[in-house]
């Protein structure tokens, strides 16, 4: 059994200080992903509590404690599903203009934290989820597919695109891959 299968276990016995150390192992990774996918630091900590506040009402019932991972992000997954619907139906019925700025800044052609995320933002949010589950998340295929509920092919046949789509975005803003 895994630290994590072994922390989600101790918690689910009742163990205060398990889920403290399991946030703590487990907040950046999700915060990052939720924050990739909406764009938004301060939208990505009220999205993360949300997930956090789902998991411990969730954790009691988890079966397979050693499938923690792949059932967070699956969390996280729902949270930002819904958040981004509603976002979307409030814009379509408010017909607001939406506006976004994105200053370049060159740094000599190496890539920075925020010209990939910049690239990200770019990207739609099905390619975009991808790449952040699997490169930025370390999720393995199997658990990316897991996430996502699609088969292991369709991951890969996503990341290639969205692979292609950064490179294309990256390359249209003057960066070299």
């Amino acid at each position: 059994m895994g630290d994590d299968a072994l922390l989600v276990v101790r918690c689910q016995l009742g163990e205060r200080e398990a889920f403290r150390e399991l946030v703590a192992v487990w907040h950046s990774p999700l915060w990052r992903y939720v924050r990739g996918m909406v764009g938004s630091a301060h939208l990505a900590d009220d999205l993360a509590q949300e997930v956090w506040v789902t998991v411990v009402r969730g954790l009691p019932r988890l079966r397979q404690p050693e499938r923690f991972a792949p059932w967070l992000f699956t969390i996280a997954r729902r949270a930002v599903t819904d958040h981004l619907r509603q976002t979307y139906k409030a814009a379509e019925t408010a017909m607001e203009e939406a506006t976004a700025a994105a200053a370049d800044d060159e740094l000599g052609g190496v890539l920075t934290t925020v010209q990939i995320e910049a690239g990200l933002t770019a990207l739609p949010p099905l390619e975009r989820e991808v790449l952040i589950l699997f490169h930025l998340e370390d999720l393995p295929l199997a658990s990316c597919a897991e996430v996502l509920g699609v088969p292991a092919g369709t991951v890969k046949s996503r990341l290639h695109r969205a692979r292609r789509m950064l490179r294309d975005h990256l390359a249209e803003k003057g960066y070299q891959a």
